[in-house]
This record gives C-alpha cells, sequence and structure tokens, in this order.
C-alpha cells in the first residue's frame, strides 16, 4: 500500500473542520478518508506552530534547519578532535638526522670503578 500524499492546502482545511466547525476528529476522518490519529497529529502540529505548519515537499521547520546545520557541526569537530595530532618534535634538529648510539666497549672500566687484580 502506497503513502498518500496530500497538500499543504488539503491538511489546513482538515484542521479549520475541526477546530473552527466543531466537528469531530473521527468524523473529519471519515469524510475526508484519511486515519482518525493522522488528523489528530495534524491538529498537533497546526496548534504547536501555525505559521510554520506543514512546510512540505522536503522543507523544514527553521528551528529543526538549525538543528540539523548544529548536529553536522558537532560531528565535524569531533571528528576533527579524534584524529590523532602529529608529535611535537623532540628536539630542533633537522628531521633528516640520523641518530646513532654507540655503546661504551665493555672491556673499558669507568674511572670509579676500577678494581685492582
Amino acid at each position: 500500500m502506497q503513502r498518500r500524499k496530500v497538500s499543504r492546502e488539503f491538511k489546513l482545511e482538515a484542521v479549520r473542520l475541526v477546530r473552527e466547525r466543531g466537528v469531530t476528529v473521527a468524523q473529519a476522518a471519515r469524510d475526508l478518508d484519511v486515519h482518525e490519529n493522522v488528523l489528530r497529529k495534524w491538529v498537533r502540529e497546526f496548534a504547536a506552530d501555525p505559521g510554520q505548519a506543514f512546510p512540505g515537499h522536503g522543507q523544514m521547520k527553521p528551528k529543526q534547519l538549525e538543528m540539523d546545520r548544529l548536529r553536522r557541526e558537532v560531528a565535524k569537530l569531533k571528528a576533527e578532535r579524534d584524529i590523532p595530532r602529529k608529535p611535537p618534535p623532540t628536539s630542533r634538529r633537522t628531521r633528516y638526522e640520523v641518530h646513532l648510539h654507540r655503546e661504551a666497549p665493555r672491556d673499558e672500566l669507568l674511572p670509579g670503578n676500577r678494581t685492582v687484580t
């Protein structure tokens, strides 16, 4: 069963029928061939914000647009925060310099550790 698409004007007339003419939601739903719960939802949406009710065709209310923009911004900032950062260099030498560590010969003793044999 496909979803039925109705215009903004149809929804406004349905809400007007219930609110201004005093027709019950059940009777109006039967007359308009829509589900009773759908009509109740339309009445609630219209009561919450009459000027921005039923924007239609994928358009969102301004508050919803702002919320979506902020969600995208938060996701971007979290991604930037979670990217591992390059550690700062430990010295000011050039990065192409090779460091070689040479061990002291084992047979040499340090000046303070001399033993007499």
